[in-house]
């Protein structure tokens, strides 16, 4: 793991999440994306939905323990910590983090956008060089299959971007920026789910109340259909965590 200062690591159902507030993790990325070595780094941001998930799938649960750094997405994860660790953790949403470093480097960076629809990925790259002065690297949409992963990999390497935002779903993004990252060669690469849709504008922010409280997911199920079949994994997570506790007493 790369860092210029170590920080608390915690662990949970085996999966690494770092003690970091946001903060802090927008100053971290910023030292990986100043420094000409460009070192590659891969950013998860936790949610109980990775946690249900990986525990199915080996193979993307080795990616989150692999990552440079873990961050706490949602209410959920605090909520873990609090219950399986006795530790308060902070979070830095995928959302936050990726609209701070933007805030904060504007024309300084180049980013590639990768995921969603076709036609999204460019909608987010044209509204963040509007909004934000970022220079766009380039972009794909993320309906490819694995077979094209090396294609697409190399699209991003040759292209010179120093932050990568993955939108393919949990899972698969993570698995993809792990996986390639020495292919990829991006400082800062962040599996960021719907990060890309809200850029693009083809999906809405949680309102701001629900953020603070940290139950925007609840305002996403409920108002979205697609999203209903989430719910389940949510509480069977709920279940995961008071097992693990009664487990250990």
């Amino acid at each position: 793991m790369s860092s210029s200062a170590p920080r608390p690591r915690l662990r949970l159902f085996d999966l690494p999440l770092d003690v970091i507030d946001l903060q802090g993790t927008l100053t971290l990325l910023g030292e990986w994306l100043s420094d000409p070595a460009r070192t590659p780094h891969t950013v998860v941001t936790l949610n109980p939905e990775i946690i249900v998930q990986s525990r199915q799938h080996p193979e993307f649960a080795q990616a989150v323990r692999d990552a440079d750094l873990v961050t706490a997405d949602g209410v959920g994860i605090v909520y873990a910590a609090k219950q399986l660790r006795q530790q308060d953790v902070p979070r830095a949403p995928g959302f936050d983090i990726v609209k701070g470093l933007m805030e904060r480097h504007g024309a300084e960076l180049r980013v590639f956008f990768l995921g969603a629809k076709p036609g999204v990925a460019e909608a987010a790259a044209q509204n963040a060089a509007r909004d934000y002065g970022v220079t766009v690297a380039g972009l794909h949409h993320g309906y490819f299959g694995p077979e094209d992963d090396g294609r697409v990999a190399r699209l991003v390497s040759e292209s010179g971007a120093t932050l990568l935002l993955t939108a393919m779903g949990a899972g698969r993004q993570e698995v993809f920026n792990q996986q390639w990252r020495g292919v990829l060669g991006v400082p800062v690469m962040i599996g960021c789910g719907g990060v890309i849709d809200v850029l693009a504008g083809t999906a809405e922010l949680a309102p701001a109340w629900t953020r603070r409280l940290g139950v925007e997911w609840v305002w996403r199920v409920a108002g979205d259909r697609k999203r209903w079949n989430r719910a389940p994994r949510l509480l069977h997570f709920v279940r995961l965590v008071r097992a693990e506790r009664r487990r250990k007493g």
